[in-house]
């Protein structure tokens, strides 16, 4: 399996992200899914750094909005542009018709304005009162968010939550990455060392790839098992959903691609059931009382469940 472009690409993101070598994959493991990510952390951490970085690398359109109370769902989508001389109305397309959309801070706005992004993530279509569009492939919605208990946010909903295929935390550098950031300072607020290694062609192409990543039935097999185990969990009051075990499987293919492989491996589910399941899990408020982590009811889970033996990866 020819994953060359893959590592280009990472290595690519690594001049200017540095020192997060695993998030970076984790990164591109989501948008060779065709999925969407969503990053929460604290201010500062290079968050938005991350996407500018990925839209140049592969020179695909790129917007970002700054999500903000009074933000509407027109301001996103677009809207209906009378025309006086023609007498007829013209749809002008808002900053979600690109390849790369960032919604900056998007637990800022209500539900309401977080809510227009749903068909878009879940079918990459616009339907307006008159049109339909298709967005252009690929299409990736990339948000980032600042923990709850920052004042002026709103929780997102579950059904937002559940559109993102990864949810991560960059978090703070070590020791050695902060002060190589000091030093390459200038030439990574402008960008200089990013220049597009990839084009349209070749994203959609491993897209494709990993789309025929062979997958044994032990693997599908194991994958409903975890999800099902989320559900009856006594600590969870909502588990994961059937649209999480698809995305748990793609990004497992995804992640095979990545390590060169043309078949999916226990441990390439075990390694994404963190970033795929944990921000879609909701507690009972008896686990919060008593302090319970998300985390560690995903490592309960995995402990619980049989791990198939895989003599070779294919059927």
């Amino acid at each position: 399996m020819d994953n060359n472009k893959a590592i280009k690409l990472l290595d690519n993101l690594k001049k200017v992200i540095l020192g997060k070598d695993e998030v970076l994959e984790l990164v591109l493991i989501t948008l060779l899914a065709e999925g969407h990510l969503l990053l929460e952390d604290a201010p500062g951490v290079g968050k938005t750094t991350l996407v500018k970085a990925l839209a140049k690398s592969i020179d695909l359109s790129y917007k970002r909005i700054q999500f903000t109370p009074d933000l509407m769902p027109s301001d996103i989508i677009g809207t209906n542009i009378y025309d006086r001389k023609s007498g007829t109305f013209t749809f002008k397309k808002g900053p979600i018709f690109n390849q790369i959309f960032l919604a900056d801070e998007i637990n800022r706005t209500s539900p309401k304005t977080q809510s227009s992004l749903l068909q878009a993530m879940e079918e990459k279509e616009i339907s307006t009162e008159d049109n339909h569009y298709i967005l252009e492939k690929p299409f990736m919605v990339l948000a980032t968010q600042n923990p709850l208990e920052y004042q002026g946010t709103f929780p997102l909903p579950e059904a937002q939550l559940d559109r993102f295929l990864m949810c991560l935390s960059i978090g703070y550098p070590e020791k050695d990455a902060e002060i190589n950031i000091l030093k390459e300072y200038n030439s990574i607020k402008d960008m200089a060392n990013i220049k597009p290694v990839l084009n349209q062609e070749d994203i959609l192409e491993m897209q494709s790839m990993v789309e025929k990543i062979n997958v044994h039935n032990d693997i599908l097999n194991y994958i409903v098992n975890i999800s099902n185990a989320t559900r009856s969990y006594k600590d969870l009051s909502l588990g994961a959903s059937p649209r999480a075990s698809i995305d748990l499987l793609k990004a497992s293919k995804a992640r095979a691609f990545v390590s060169g492989r043309d078949y999916a491996i226990p441990d390439d589910v075990k390694q994404m059931v963190k970033p795929v399941l944990a921000h879609r899990l909701i507690l009972t408020p008896e686990a919060r009382i008593e302090r319970k982590s998300i985390d560690d009811i995903l490592k309960g889970v995995l402990n619980s469940i049989f791990i198939p033996v895989m003599l070779h990866g294919k059927n």
